[in-house]
């Protein structure tokens, strides 16, 4: 299994707009993150977490030319306003994408994009070709990839994470319930956010990502969802052993 990382920014990414701290005006490619996304890859399935609004550019970036499927986390927008982007997809491979998402999402999902969802008639360009399903807590499979869809808390949002084999791939987590952790114990390798260092009513900071990842206990995790205060280099240098910063373009073979 490849994961590649097209994006590990948060909702505003880095640099963000009119800012001109250090990290925003860093040279360092690793301080430049599009919002979060990964591609995971195996048996010639090509599966996308999440749509972010930078998914055109992240796809030109990495060439990914083929997209077979797409699970959701949840609907705000970093995470799905990429959606459009699909149709090129649709077009080139001449398929229809399958998208999975929780219930709320799909909601969600419905009402802001009803244009593709629900029929509304549009005049003038391509509507992507996609299949909307439902998923609850019970596991499936997509070519050949094994998914354990996970409940997450996000604020007052329940959202989804995904277990794919030993590796679970959590963002916008402010609490992981009691039920998901005994699905996350003894990970290979635990993909969980860490939005910056101040406490937030929605997401991790870094002092709460790393007493989950210690209660968790996985072999390897990786941080991301990660905001303009952490400087690549330099928080790097006093993460535990086995945790890492994502980085936009890490490619991690499994």
């Amino acid at each position: 299994m490849k994961i590649l990382f097209l994006g590990t920014g948060t909702s505003t990414g880095v640099p963000s707009l009119c800012c001109d701290c250090d990290v925003c005006l860093s040279s360092d490619p690793k301080n430049k993150r599009l919002r979060a996304s990964v591609l995971i890859s195996e048996n010639g399935h090509n599966m996308l977490i999440d749509t972010s609004t930078d998914l055109r550019q992240q796809c030109l970036t990495h060439r990914v030319q083929h997209i077979h499927s797409v699970l959701y986390t949840h609907h705000h927008a970093d995470h799905v306003h990429g959606i459009d982007e699909l149709r090129s997809f649709n077009f080139f491979n001449k398929i229809v994408i399958p998208c999975y998402a929780n219930a709320p999402t799909v909601a969600e999902l419905k009402k802001n994009f009803s244009y593709i969802f629900t029929g509304t008639k549009q005049i003038g360009g391509g509507i992507p070709q996609l299949e909307l399903h439902t998923i609850n807590e019970e596991s499936f499979e997509l070519g050949g990839i094994p998914i354990q869809p996970l409940e997450i808390t996000h604020g007052k949002l329940d959202i989804a994470g995904y277990k794919i084999h030993n590796t679970a791939y959590i963002t916008d987590c402010s609490e992981i319930p009691e039920k998901t952790k005994n699905k996350l114990q003894s990970l290979d390798l635990l993909i969980l956010n860490a939005l910056g260092y101040d406490p937030h009513p929605t997401h991790f900071n870094l002092h709460q990502a790393l007493a989950a990842i210690e209660t968790l206990k996985p072999k390897r995790a990786i941080l991301t969802h990660i905001n303009h205060k952490f400087d690549h280099s330099l928080v790097s240098k006093d993460l535990p052993e086995n945790v890492e910063l994502a980085y936009d373009g890490l490619e991690l073979n499994l």
